[in-house]
């Protein structure tokens, strides 16, 4: 099982920039597909990027998509989602998630999330 701790969170304005790192640790991090899902109050959490266990794939939600980058340190075991032009919509908790099997070569399902991280709190002010 891996360990995944998120840390980069916090209040911003509009238009603004953030990056969010996870750390993982207690498994060999890479051969396994990484990503990130977010979720507001009241509403389901949902897919916000993906990057693959080996090539470097990405795939991004269409709401995110031209605004926000994910990207893997295998040397350091850490995933980062840089975050530019924020609006207050993407205000949320944002969940670091591994894939439960390293035969999953990338997803932006939440069912094959194996671990997730404990969340970090984005909020984005008008």
């Amino acid at each position: 099982q891996v360990q995944l701790l998120e840390s980069g969170g916090g209040l911003v304005q509009t238009g603004d920039s953030l990056r969010l790192s996870c750390a993982a640790s207690g498994r060999t991090f890479s051969g396994y597909a990484m990503g990130w899902f977010r979720q507001s109050p009241g509403k389901e959490r949902e897919f916000v990027a993906a990057i693959s266990r080996d090539d470097g794939y990405t795939s991004y939600a269409g709401s995110v998509k031209g605004r926000f980058t994910i990207s893997r340190d295998s040397a350091k075991n850490t995933v980062y989602l840089q975050m530019n032009s924020l609006k207050p919509e993407d205000t949320a908790v944002y969940f670091c998630a591994a894939a439960r099997s390293s035969s999953i070569s990338i997803s932006t399902d939440s069912r094959d999330v194996g671990s997730w991280g404990q969340g970090t709190q984005v909020t984005v002010s008008s």
